[in-house]
């Protein structure tokens, strides 16, 4: 059963629900402990972090793939590691494989960093790389996979949230051969993709756990911040249709919009108390914008085009546990989507986590030391894979 209840209602039970179960009926809104930033992912740098999990990587390619804009390329990259260790059952399926999937700009590295490792992947957490098969894959246009900048520039496949999940599940189903996920971790455009998972590929993941994201086609604000940076860049001279030699400055003049709202406003309120400090953080934002390709971002952000996962909301078999935190400029919770639409997903349920001066807005999701609590609440709720035979050395 949904956990749902009118926010006003959620608002004057907040005090009550603190402490208590986190799948408790009616309590969808918590707040974790205070704590300090994560070193390592701060939100000055929030795409790249050093992996400090022990994984194998490997490449899966696929020729003549063919793209749902029509463009077909003789060969496409998926970079993708693995942790732990497959466990199957006497079929020989693995049950104990765990996806996790990255945000924009991103790619699975900097799931694999220190604050990662240690608040989901370290023994005892809920993602216990003991105990199950972590999988973590850079999405099409992201990382060490098939991208604009490898080349092709302006000339890559329009690709959308669907290509990248078909070619996730490629992945998964492919080259490692695991015809069934126990869980799906997304956040924010990894999110999105769990849901297009659990809609797509209905009987290929047992429970997914969206985190701040949202059942429903991007519109409103966070459609014209997509807008807004994509056309500073493709109205820029400079951008030369792709051909340029340094970063365009439309997209070093976007950035700081884009930077800001990925931080929360409390945060920024309690942070930035005057113009000095106002102004480093633009010129920290353009600074970090000359470090990433325009092309790529550019694809990466129109590439949310196609998600819109909400007719098909009924039909999704897998358990669904979303979080959301309240100082989320990108996915309002005024907009009341998820009271709105949960209650559509059979075995759904969906927390909203309050956000203070220590988290960080959208991109609390790179601080996983204030949330991880909801993680070992999902995989509680997913449940425990299948019993299973022997754990085997590879998938």
């Amino acid at each position: 059963m949904p956990i749902t209840a009118p926010w006003n209602f959620l608002m004057q039970r907040r005090a009550l629900c603190l402490g208590a179960s986190l799948l408790m009926m009616g309590c969808a809104s918590t707040r974790p402990p205070l704590a300090a930033p994560t070193a390592g992912i701060s939100t000055a740098a929030p795409f790249s972090a050093a992996s400090a999990l022990a994984v194998h990587s490997a490449d899966a390619t696929f020729a003549n793939h063919r793209f749902r804009d029509g463009t077909t390329l003789p060969e496409v990259r998926i970079h993708y590691a693995t942790a732990g260790t497959p466990r199957r059952d006497a079929t020989g399926a693995v049950t104990n494989a765990v996806l996790l999937l990255h945000w924009t700009g991103s790619s699975g590295e900097v799931l694999r960093s220190k604050p990662f490792a240690d608040a989901l992947f370290a023994p005892g957490k809920p993602l216990d790389a003991a105990k199950y098969f972590l999988i973590f894959p850079d999405s099409i246009g992201h990382g060490r996979s098939s991208k604009p900048s490898d080349g092709l520039r302006a000339r890559f496949p329009a690709y959308g949230y669907q290509d990248m999940v078909e070619l996730q599940h490629r992945v998964v189903t492919e080259t490692l051969g695991i015809p069934r996920l126990h869980a799906i971790v997304g956040l924010s455009m990894g999110g999105m993709n769990a849901w297009l998972w659990s809609e797509l590929y209905p009987d290929s993941v047992q429970a997914v756990m969206p985190i701040v994201s949202l059942p429903a086609r991007i519109s409103g604000r966070n459609l014209l911040w997509r807008r807004f940076v994509s056309h500073q860049i493709r109205n820029d001279p400079e951008w030369s249709g792709g051909e340029y030699t340094n970063p365009p400055r439309g997209w070093l003049e976007a950035f700081p919009v884009f930077r800001m709202l990925l931080d929360g406003v409390p945060h920024l309120q309690a942070t930035l108390p005057d113009v000095p400090a106002a102004d480093a953080f633009v010129q920290e934002a353009i600074a970090q914008a000359a470090r990433f390709d325009a092309n790529d971002i550019l694809y990466a952000l129109e590439s949310s085009a196609d998600y819109d996962p909400e007719p098909a909301l009924g039909a999704i078999k897998a358990k669904v546990f979303a979080l959301n935190f309240t100082d989320d400029e990108f996915n309002p919770v005024s907009l009341g989507t998820l009271e709105q639409l949960m209650p559509r997903v059979k075995r759904g349920r969906f927390v909203l986590q309050q956000g203070h001066e220590a988290s960080f807005g959208h991109f609390t999701q790179a601080h996983p030391e204030q949330w991880a609590e909801h993680v070992a609440a999902f995989m509680a709720y997913a449940g425990e894979p299948p019993q299973t035979a022997v754990p085997s050395e590879s998938p």
